[in-house]
């Protein structure tokens, strides 16, 4: 009895050790994985410090998974190349040098060195000197810094003689003068004010700094002073344009979206270091008239999209973002950003040891995901219509889609979890549907950069100005914002379209501002960015 007791003992004890093991072993492989995430994070961390921040894949040097002979080689063989002989006899024509062609564009002045009267003798025989030749002998660029005068609107008076001399009223007529952009401002012209917003929104420089290059001009402005003149020139004036290029964007079927943070000091109810956001929209590569809209709002709530968005019908290109989700309440279809697939897969393979990479499964799905840039690229290139487009990606580029998501499907219970990897596959796979759209259309985009591109100029402002102070200051900078993007999609020089709508809008009807928008013909010959070849 003793014995079996002892044994029945040492089973017990056996059996808790084991499970006592079991247990320590499976929390070794849950710390195992933690720390294996955290050295991915590290490695990702060391190389957006110190590496190069570009996307492009860190096998660019490398053949894809996907390069074919015929887009390797020529048509014509080697072999074929090395035969021929061919001796070509001709008279070369100097080509035209970039230093010449930079001047294509400038106007060229000439400044000519001639002799003093009195030294244009003949050193040999005395007699005058008379000029028989001139030689180019270098081309400058002069640069005359901002010149500032100040303008004076006198209006002239007219009268009849004939009613001076024989009747006892003498009508008065008054010339024109063109409204004020601020009424009862002393000094702000619409060239004025064009400047000051066309450094904030283009340039990013804060108004403080612009106070300081004013004071070196002998012109003394406050800060205060130009925010205010900002923000009721923009609530005042192109608040009205801001209106029908929204209502242009509506009438479009194909657009993109995307969101970022923004903080404002002064927000009724909220505290200073809340985030709020800058929400922004833009038409798609093929819509006629390019848009680019900034939206500010207290939160990232969905809600905010689907009341901008009220009355658009087709296709948005969006993000992984769920506020996005109920945009499809509204029939519109989500079109998600294989570039964010790609920069998953991306991250994944910079988060692993330099000489893991290339043999990596994360480099395979980056490949994929490559493969289909690839030959968007090409489609470009080839500038084929968007028919043939459409037909070609469904040929050769859809097949590529499918084996990533097959590809995707057979690791996703195979890798590491909470690794890179995995975050990647995970995030393909849950946003495929979305993805697969962009098969839809012809003229849908494989990305969401287009959107991103527009934020860019905002992002580097908000660097240098940190935060906008109230909700006015943020409205009106989304307003200038959505001006100046929309601008230049349009292929217009901001302050040239800044300074025509301060001149134009006071001293017209409300009905005629569409006559203003970007595409309108006398603003494109009036503000359009110069063209060399014209």
């Amino acid at each position: 009895m003793e014995t079996n007791n002892h044994t029945t003992e040492s089973e017990l004890e056996i059996a808790r050790l084991k499970a006592e093991n079991s247990l320590l072993s499976a929390e070794n492989v849950k710390l195992r994985i933690l720390i294996e995430a955290y050295i991915e994070q590290l490695r990702l961390a060391q190389h957006r410090r110190f590496g190069r921040s570009s996307e492009k894949s860190v096998f660019d040097d490398q053949l894809g998974l996907f390069n074919e002979a015929e887009d390797v080689f020529d048509a014509k063989s080697f072999e074929e190349l090395l035969a021929q002989e061919e001796t070509i006899t001709y008279t070369r024509k100097k080509s035209k040098g970039k230093r010449d062609e930079f001047y294509d564009n400038l106007e060229v002045r000439q400044e000519i060195h001639e002799l003093p009267e009195d030294e244009r003798i003949c050193p040999d025989c005395g007699n005058p000197l008379h000029a028989c030749g001139r030689e180019v002998l270098r081309r400058e660029v002069k640069i005359i810094p901002a010149q500032v005068y100040g303008v004076e609107h006198v209006q002239t008076v007219y009268a009849c003689r004939d009613c001076e001399k024989n009747s006892d009223s003498v009508p008065m007529v008054k010339a024109d003068v063109p409204a004020p952009v601020i009424p009862g401002s002393g000094i702000a012209s619409p060239s004025l004010v064009s400047f000051v917003m066309s450094n904030k929104f283009v340039l990013a420089q804060p108004l403080y700094r612009q106070e300081q290059e004013l004071k070196r001009l002998n012109i003394n402005i406050s800060r205060q002073t130009m925010a205010n003149w900002i923000i009721f020139v923009a609530l005042n004036l192109l608040k009205p344009i801001f209106a029908l290029l929204r209502a242009a964007f509506l009438q479009e079927d194909i657009g993109h979206a995307d969101e970022t943070r923004l903080q404002v000091i002064l927000e009724a109810g909220r505290k200073a270091s809340q985030n709020s956001y800058m929400w922004v929209y833009c038409t798609g590569k093929h819509a006629n008239r390019q848009v680019v809209l900034f939206d500010y709002k207290q939160t990232r709530e969905g809600r905010h999209p689907q009341e901008f968005l009220e009355g658009f019908e087709g296709y948005l290109h969006v993000d992984a973002y769920a506020g996005y989700r109920k945009l499809e309440d509204q029939g519109i279809t989500l079109t998600e950003c294989w570039g964010h697939v790609r920069r998953k897969f991306n991250e994944a393979v910079k988060a692993l040891k330099k000489e893991d990479r290339s043999t990596a499964e994360a480099n395979i799905g980056l490949q994929y995901c490559n493969r289909l840039f690839e030959l968007e690229r090409k489609y470009d290139g080839e500038q084929i219509t968007i028919p043939e487009r459409a037909k070609r990606r469904k040929l050769e580029s859809k097949p590529v889609a499918d084996a990533f998501f097959a590809w995707a499907e057979s690791l996703q219970n195979k890798v590491t979890p909470k690794s890179k990897l995995h975050t990647a596959i995970s995030y393909a796979l849950n946003q495929k549907s979305r993805l697969m759209n962009f098969f839809l259309d012809g003229r849908l985009e494989l990305s969401n950069n287009r959107v991103e591109r527009a934020i860019r100029p905002f992002a580097i402002g908000r660097n240098n100005w940190q935060f906008a102070y109230c909700e006015k200051g943020a409205e009106a900078s989304a307003i200038v914002y959505s001006i100046i993007e929309t601008a230049l999609a349009n292929g217009l020089v901001p302050f040239m379209y800044l300074n025509y709508l301060l001149e134009t809008l006071p001293n017209i009807e409300t009905e005629h501002f569409s006559e203003c928008l970007p595409w309108n013909p006398k603003v494109q010959e009036t503000c359009k960015i110069p063209n060399p070849a014209d």
